[in-house]
């Protein structure tokens, strides 16, 4: 018990000298990594031939944005020059693949590279791109360590924009139209929102607040829509209340004064859900051609917890990989914190699912047999619907 104790304190210690280190240099990073951002495009080697690039998928790419729930914190310029003990483990292809990976397996595509690890040739940003990172916000914290949904969308825009220029204006709108764009982002904002750093949950209040994101988030829908996109996913937030973090943060040094989750924090997420599949809705009605599906992450995280047994699971609240109490004061910073039955926990770390909680996830988008939770149509109905080519007027806000 002594050396285990230890052991902890060690891995705590090498953890915050570390979170030190990046405070100190992540904002020099993070300028220097905008400065080359353009040069890393124009860099792009353009090939004469576009032809072998279907999949037999009627979707012939697939472009992700949002935050570590698409991506496990290697998108990032610096990434492959930084030590790997500067990073934490939220995932790798051996510890948890995420929901856009057993989506892209289900429609035949190969995994998507990320925007900074392409290989600069036209082909390869045929096959679609992952523009998320880790962590990443809808709204502009003003912090270094977030990359902003606008800086995401502004990557997606100039690689649709060199598709324009390369292929010629029909030939790159057919391949945006027939992509699938995928959203997923939210969840580091209301984390920001319940820290409250600058007073923000005072100024507006919860229901402002989730205005305040439903309308980003259904202007960037628009501005894919006006850039010819017309197949969309957008994921709700997971139940915030119910992860292992929050759990932490809700204990003294003696009680937890909750159950499964913490109501208060799952209310916040519910009311945005239910916001943005109301105006997503709204949207398919509003825009011509548009297929825009909304899937519940709350209501399929949820499932789980309500009733493990059922999909497989022993634990509900704690962490498969972090330190203290529900594995929620510090996250996976090492591999060997991660535990021997990753399978029987639906959380990996302070806020992300592990693998098998993102197939079963993955699977009930996909064909909604066993648990309904994207609306108006499932993943693979929008995959395998034809592509609306009709030009259209673009649409204003």
């Amino acid at each position: 018990m002594r050396k285990s104790k230890e052991n902890e304190n060690s891995v705590l210690r090498s953890f915050q000298e570390r979170k030190e280190m990046e405070r100190r240099f992540s904002k020099l990073l993070l300028l220097f990594a905008l400065a080359v951002f353009s040069t890393v495009l124009r860099r792009i080697t353009i090939l004469p031939s576009v032809e072998g690039q279907s999949s037999g998928s009627p979707v012939s790419a697939f472009f992700i944005l949002g935050d570590s729930s698409v991506n496990c914190g290697d998108n990032f310029f610096f990434y492959p020059y930084l030590p790997r003990n500067s990073s934490s483990y939220l995932c790798n292809t051996s510890d948890r693949r995420l929901i856009p990976d057993f989506l892209a397996e289900k429609m035949g595509l190969p995994m998507v590279p990320s925007f900074y690890s392409q290989n600069r040739t036209l082909e390869g940003l045929l096959g679609g791109l992952n523009f998320g990172s880790s962590p990443a916000t809808i709204m502009n914290w003003g912090g270094a360590i977030y990359q902003g949904l606008n800086q995401q969308l502004g990557q997606a825009f100039e690689t649709l924009q060199l598709l324009q220029l390369q292929l010629g204006i029909e030939k790159a709108r057919e391949v945006a139209q027939s992509s699938l764009f995928y959203l997923s982002i939210g969840k580091d904002d209301y984390i920001e929102f319940l820290r409250d750093p600058d007073g923000i949950r005072e100024r507006h209040g919860p229901h402002k607040f989730a205005r305040m994101l439903v309308n980003q988030v259904t202007r960037v829908v628009k501005d894919l829509y006006n850039a010819n996109v017309r197949k969309i996913i957008c994921m709700g937030i997971e139940p915030l209340g119910c992860t292992p973090r929050s759990l932490w943060q809700a204990c003294n040094a003696t009680t937890c004064a909750h159950d499964r989750c913490i109501d208060t924090i799952n209310g916040l997420i519910v009311e945005y859900n239910t916001m943005l599949s109301m105006d997503l809705l709204g949207l398919n009605q509003q825009l011509p051609n548009a297929q825009i599906v909304f899937c519940d992450l709350y209501r399929g995280m949820m499932a789980m917890i309500m009733d493990p047994k059922s999909y497989g699971f022993d634990d509900v609240s704690s962490a498969c990989c972090g330190l203290g109490r529900y594995g929620g004061r510090v996250g996976c910073v090492s591999r060997q914190l991660a535990c021997g039955e990753r399978a029987r926990h639906v959380w990996w770390d302070l806020y992300n699912p592990t693998e098998a909680a993102n197939q079963l996830l993955a699977d009930w988008m996909w064909s909604g047999s066993s648990l309904d939770i994207c609306h108006p149509i499932t993943v693979q109905q929008l995959a395998s619907a034809p592509a609306r080519t009709v030009a259209r007027t673009p649409c204003h806000q």
